[in-house]
């Protein structure tokens, strides 16, 4: 369980390491007619890298994501970013079969998201987690965002950045993460790379 809750960081840091020499990838589709990603350029600026993408891949991420992946089905796309330090990003979304489920689902993803801090610490003693929600966006039928600092006993420090948003019945979570505190965390540009993120679910 440890391993699963230290913000997928070390795991997407092994795949960056045989993949820095990657070109940046552009945000299309992954087939006709599915949701567009973000490109690498959208995600939160880092001060000395540039951001690096994988292919928009069907089915879960392998780990999944903290507070979110056990809710994610296996009709699930996602797609991997990392920069040459320490810092990664994630974005998986869903299209349900109606505007509803997608609605429940949201919510079911916003509910994980509050419940997190809670839940990992109960799952590993050696844990702090710390929560914030830094509100509601005002793109299609809305985004929600939140921050999850985690520190553990023996020293390592983790800042979380997550939203969950949806355009009709299209659902999308977005995951920024690197080593560091809640002073550390791009808030506003996560806003921003959020916001792009919902406008390409039409």
């Amino acid at each position: 369980m440890n391993a699963r809750t230290r913000l997928g960081i070390a795991a997407l840091a092994a795949g960056a390491a045989v993949t820095l020499t990657a070109v940046p990838a552009a945000a299309g589709p992954a087939a006709s007619g599915t949701p567009r990603f973000l490109a690498p350029g959208e995600l939160p600026p880092h001060p000395t890298s540039a951001w690096y993408a994988g292919p928009v891949t069907a089915g879960q991420p392998d780990p999944l994501p903290i507070c979110v992946g056990e809710a994610l089905p296996s009709t699930a796309t996602h797609r991997s970013y990392w920069t040459e330090f320490d810092t990664n990003a994630l974005q998986v979304t869903v299209v349900e079969r109606n505007e509803r489920r997608a609605k429940e689902f949201a919510a079911l993803l916003r509910k994980d998201l509050a419940d997190c801090a809670e839940k990992l610490m109960e799952q590993d003693p050696d844990m702090t987690a710390t929560e914030k929600y830094y509100g509601r966006l005002n793109v299609e039928e809305g985004a929600h965002v939140y921050g999850l600092h985690t520190v553990h006993e023996w020293g390592a420090s983790d800042i979380a950045l997550f939203s969950v948003g949806r355009d009709g019945r299209t659902v999308t979570v977005v995951k920024w993460a690197q080593m560091g505190t809640f002073q550390h965390a791009q808030v506003a540009d996560f806003k921003a790379t959020t916001v792009k993120a919902v406008n390409k679910l039409h």
